[in-house]
């Protein structure tokens, strides 16, 4: 039987519980899951290069001994992603409504683009679902408390800056 893979892109910028919650239940649903770290991010005041992004998230992967996770650059279209990593899944997250309408118009994109890719959409758990990059860097700027919203290798580095 073939290896089921799944990749999960984003920004990351700066990862949240939130995304970490999606990384530790995709890993169980699939044999592999690639974490696909935008090469650059089109966000607004972004905080972090792609560089220290994919080692926050390798660091937390690694602690949390999720043996399934691989975390890679995306410097590419997304569906050109997936074909070369052999992947047949894209997970995305979804929060709000907002967000769905979103992402919904993206996955009938990559469909047209890779009709042989699927987009699964998953929910973060509902304690972590207000939580957002965007709201962390803000809280970061002004240099609040972002603890409660982000990983342990997420906080030092927010904590150093």
């Amino acid at each position: 039987m073939a290896e089921k893979i799944a990749v999960y892109p984003g920004t990351f910028d700066p990862m949240t519980k939130g995304h970490f919650d999606l990384i530790e239940r995709s890993a169980r649903l699939y044999d592999r899951l690639i974490v696909a770290v935008a090469a650059t991010s089109s966000k607004e005041g972004a905080m972090f290069p792609a560089d220290e992004r994919l080692a926050m998230i390798r660091e937390d992967v690694a602690l949390a001994g999720i043996a399934n996770v691989e975390v890679k650059l995306l410097d590419t279209l997304l569906v050109d992603f997936c074909r070369r990593e052999g992947a047949r899944v894209v997970i995305r997250g979804v929060r709000v409504y907002s967000d769905f309408e979103y992402e919904f118009q993206m996955a009938l994109t990559n469909r047209r683009l890779a009709p042989e890719i699927e987009t699964l959409f998953m929910m973060p758990s509902e304690s972590l679902a207000y939580v957002t990059a965007s709201t962390v860097r803000e809280i970061a700027r002004y240099g609040g408390d972002t603890a409660p919203f982000v990983t342990a290798a997420v906080q030092r580095r927010l904590v150093g800056r």
